[in-house]
């Protein structure tokens, strides 16, 4: 099959023929239809990610249909139309048998543990835990629910606790915070949404923010929109509820800290790998306010039913976060934009 490979960590990615995977007992293999490129697999490029080794394959975030099916799988068939968290989880372990696949302690992570889906086919682990039926909806954007849109869903309405009449900020406007802004919206608060790319401005305000702020413009006022702690204390009447560090950088979880009022809620949803640095979390403030500081990691594949139930819905602009689609022999150019944010929305590939 032909598959994205690089051999260094930073160095070429290159479409080359690689053996086609085979299904463990439990598990499968999909035809790739669809796969996001997401900030997490440019970490795993760069080295970031103590589970990736070379020759390596990325990409985790995945619609299609399943070709192959180990000798232990009961609940699926080749030709079913499915996508996975990007957790594959053991499905035995303590937090498993809690509920907590997300954090499982055995997990696995197509393009992380092992070889990804920038890829024609993609082995799949613990089908039965895993898979997520996806009838009706097209590869392109249902790719993004293994990631980024699970991602932010679990942790804006379960982890945040976000409540209808709330204030949220979301900083960061790729791929998670879009899908947190209209989230947030569905859920009945009013949204800050922050970022320096005027395109993903504009892409949460039509998702749903009701202000959009540019946090490069530190020198301009709160109402000229700035994305200064004091601009959304002002425009939030004493700070956000919740607060969200949505692209992982050190200066959007002190700002997404400190933004927040007496007893807010700051969720981590961002990496924040050491080579990014630490960010320097006001503990002072932290208990003087009383905040609550969460991260969050994914989404089981159980809780699916109640995300699945939002984006079908036609309130919830799912097929517009997919702003380019684009052949597998993109993906070298594609995953190389990702450090710079060149581009608004989602980039899928479609192998």
């Amino acid at each position: 099959m032909r598959a994205a490979v690089f051999e260094q960590f930073g160095g070429p990615i290159v479409i080359t023929e690689v053996p086609d995977p085979e299904p463990a007992p439990h598990g499968v293999v999909v035809a790739v239809d669809a796969t996001g490129v997401c900030r997490s697999d440019w970490h795993g490029w760069q080295g970031h990610d103590d589970d990736v080794s070379v020759p390596h394959v990325p990409g985790h975030e995945l619609a299609g249909r399943i070709v192959a099916v180990g000798p232990d799988v009961r609940g699926w068939r080749v030709g079913d139309a499915v996508t996975t968290p990007f957790v594959t989880a053991c499905g035995s372990c303590p937090e498993c048998s809690s509920g907590d696949q997300q954090v499982c302690r055995r997990q696995t992570q197509p393009g992380f543990t092992g070889p990804g889906s920038f890829a024609e086919y993609v082995a799949l682990d613990q089908a039965d835990v895993n898979l997520v039926a996806l009838d009706g909806l097209d590869p392109a954007p249902a790719a993004a629910l293994g990631c980024r849109v699970a991602t932010a869903f679990r942790a804006v309405l379960d982890v945040g606790a976000v409540r209808a009449g709330e204030f949220v900020a979301v900083h960061g406007c790729g791929g998670v915070g879009l899908s947190a802004v209209a989230i947030a919206v569905a859920a009945g608060a009013t949204v800050i949404a922050t970022d320096p790319s005027a395109d993903a401005r504009q892409l949460a305000s039509a998702f749903g923010a009701a202000y959009v702020l540019d946090p490069s413009d530190a020198s301009a006022s709160a109402t000229a929109g700035t994305a200064t702690v004091d601009a959304i204390v002002e425009l939030t009447g004493g700070g956000a509820h919740v607060s969200l560090d949505a692209v992982g950088h050190v200066a959007a979880c002190e700002a997404s800290i400190r933004c927040l009022r007496r007893r807010g809620r700051h969720v981590q949803v961002g990496l924040l790998p050491p080579v990014a640095g630490r960010p320097a979390v006001p503990m002072e403030r932290v208990i003087a306010f009383e905040l609550q500081v969460l991260g969050s990691h994914g989404m089981a594949a159980h809780e699916y039913p109640r995300l699945l139930g939002l984006v079908r819905g036609p309130s919830f602009p799912l097929a517009g976060l997919v702003t380019r689609r684009l052949p597998l022999e993109a993906a070298p150019e594609a995953l190389a934009e990702v450090a710079d944010a060149t581009t608004a929305g989602i980039t899928v590939l479609e192998p």
